[in-house]
């Protein structure tokens, strides 16, 4: 993953005309080395957040596949979100999502008239 970060910003600082013409000034200098010390700073944090990705990716996918197209119902049904609180568990297990005491009324959309065949 650094590898990835550390190689476009390498091309970028030796890419630059200071570097082809002469030595680089004081101020690209210390840029240089608050990336480098950057980089080192953030490699162990990257290389965490990988390996989490590699071990959790599996499960996101599985869980994607079982509740996407459920995730997506719900969303198409609510129009307006700011309207509800946020998600609560009661003791019992269940997840409700109560509307705000002062969002509008809610008004359901008419369902389209059944055509008998």
């Amino acid at each position: 993953m650094k590898q990835i970060i550390a190689a476009p910003l390498v091309a970028a600082l030796l890419a630059s005309p200071a570097f082809a013409e002469e030595e680089p000034s004081l101020m690209e200098r210390g840029a240089q080395l608050f990336f480098e010390g950057l980089m080192q700073e953030m490699a162990p944090a990257l290389d965490d957040m990988a390996e989490l990705l590699e071990d959790a990716g599996p499960a996101l996918q599985d869980f994607m596949a079982q509740m996407g197209p459920k995730l997506r119902t719900v969303l198409e049904e609510v129009e307006d979100w700011s309207a509800y609180d946020a998600p609560e568990v009661l003791p019992n297990g269940d997840i409700i999502i109560r509307r705000k005491p002062d969002a509008p009324e809610f008004t359901p959309k008419p369902e389209a008239p059944q055509i008998e065949l």
